[in-house]
């Protein structure tokens, strides 16, 4: 007989194991299943976000961007360093050691919360009266049977055609945080958030990195100005770009990877690099889920269809995340896995598209919110524009690292802030303030009147709030 649960959630990643929390702690009995495996064969919940995406690749940034700083910055606060070398092994230890303690932490979690884990693949086997059957597969096959169905199955690299992963020169995400020697030459696929993160990490670490893009433009999803600036940082850092580039080829061989393509003026190119990143987006993981079985809608890129609750065609099952419409971001999955459970409990969960935060942690760190000028421009939406440099903040200039700036982009009537851009120190964490004042649709000016602490990098954000309606506190 098989076991019965309010709530089983398919995938265990940040969408998945976060709406599993909130239907536990709504009362609900909950199972999770999950197929993440660690080097030992155990459970590994946290899905891409945990096992090879946001949180190992956070902690190799963090460790190169250490060695980057001890072997070109320390010297100018006074720190001597003789004899630098790194120890890649240690480092990708310390990366894989971050991410088993985020996998332990979700297990404790699932123990903390009464739900029931199991590990193995979900798929569906059928409907049944009142609910679904799920098949789980893996080392303890079993059936079990819930009222409402989660679906958090995320997503997959895509492939460059002609050119599949074998993670040892074609690499995805997963292979381009474990690479065992630094390449002397390193080659990207794709100038977005994974190439540009992974492209700093080995660039620090000595690999001469050249990233290829198919788009004529870099960034394109940025507001046009941060976009600028960040490809001018970064071209002076040693990243090496190629923009308009079409692939033809795609060659590995003992000797490393060979790309052919056609650059931007339409000549024949050929590239010759040790390992090959390929970073050209994602596809939605639901190959295996046996959607068939009981007719749940696919889109054409094989994404689950939902309306803006998050509902499938189906009553009672949903899906959130990478699965679905929408950016693929963990913490716009993890705001869906929320509001997934409290609408199944029959409250009004919450997701703002608007007010979602991107951020790219390469250095300097580039974040933003809303809409771009660009995108204002096109609308025909009249606005005002502020911005306020790095270079003129005090804390900025303590840190060593005046690197871009802080744009707003308000009402040109109303002073609502439409959207905030910003590309230098600790991006990541200044962006929260924007998304906060967003939501509770603030102006401009009612960020130029909080006061912020002195000095603080924070203190920029206010200074371009003001910059909006022209005006400034730095003398």
């Amino acid at each position: 007989m098989s076991q019965e649960f309010d709530v089983i959630v398919i995938g265990g990643g940040p969408g998945g194991y976060i709406a599993a929390i909130r239907a536990a702690q709504l009362g609900f009995k909950v199972a999770c299943l999950d197929e993440w495996k660690n080097a030992k064969g155990g459970p590994a919940p946290g899905g891409t976000c945990t096992n090879v995406g946001c949180i190992p690749s956070k902690a190799l940034l963090q460790s190169s961007e250490h060695f980057d700083h001890a072997s070109h910055h320390f010297a100018d606060h006074g720190i001597k360093v003789e004899g630098l070398s790194l120890d890649l092994a240690k480092m990708l230890s310390r990366k894989d050691t971050v991410v088993k303690q985020n996998n332990d932490g979700i297990l404790y979690l699932f123990k903390k919360n009464k739900i029931t884990f199991f590990h193995g693949r979900g798929s569906f086997a059928k409907a049944a009266d009142g609910g679904y059957e799920i098949a789980v597969a893996g080392d303890k096959p079993d059936t079990l049977k819930g009222k409402h169905i989660v679906i958090a199955t995320g997503s997959n690299a895509r492939q460059l055609p002609g050119a599949a992963f074998d993670e040892q020169q074609i690499l995805s995400n997963d292979g381009a945080l474990s690479i065992a020697d630094v390449p002397k030459k390193l080659g990207v696929v794709g100038s977005g958030v994974i190439g540009l993160e992974m492209g700093s990490v080995w660039r620090r670490l000595g690999a001469e990195v050249t990233i290829l893009e198919a788009l004529p433009g870099f960034l394109g999803a940025v507001d046009e100005q941060v976009a600028k600036e960040a490809q001018k940082i970064f071209t002076k850092q040693g990243l090496k770009f190629q923009f308009s580039v079409k692939i033809s080829e795609v060659k590995a061989g003992k000797k490393g990877v060979s790309v052919a393509y056609t650059d931007a003026a339409g000549a024949e190119q050929k590239l010759d690099v040790d390992k090959l990143i390929v970073s050209i987006g994602r596809v939605p993981n639901t190959i295996g889920l046996n959607a068939e079985a009981v007719g749940l809608k696919l889109d054409e890129r094989g994404a689950i269809l939902v309306d803006d609750d998050c509902k499938t065609n189906l009553p009672n099952v949903w899906a959130v995340g990478d699965v679905v419409r929408g950016p693929m971001l963990a913490h716009k999955a993890e705001e869906e896995g929320v509001a997934v459970a409290e609408r199944i409990a029959g409250q009004h969960g919450h997701v703002n598209f608007n007010t979602i935060p991107w951020v790219i942690y390469t250095s300097p760190e580039i974040a933003w919110v809303g809409k771009t000028e660009q995108a204002l421009k096109a609308e025909g939406r009249p606005y005002k524009a502020g911005s306020f440099p790095f270079a003129a903040n005090g804390r900025a200039r303590a840190l060593g690292d005046t690197t871009g700036f802080v744009k707003f982009l308000a009402d040109e009537k109303t002073d609502e802030i439409l959207g905030v851009h910003i590309i230098g120190p600790q991006a990541s964490e200044l962006i929260s303030e924007a998304v906060v004042a967003m939501e509770f649709k603030a102006s401009a000016e009612d960020i130029a009147r909080i006061c912020h602490a002195h000095p603080s990098l924070s203190e920029a954000t206010k200074e371009a709030a003001l910059a909006v309606d022209k005006r400034t506190l730095n003398f």
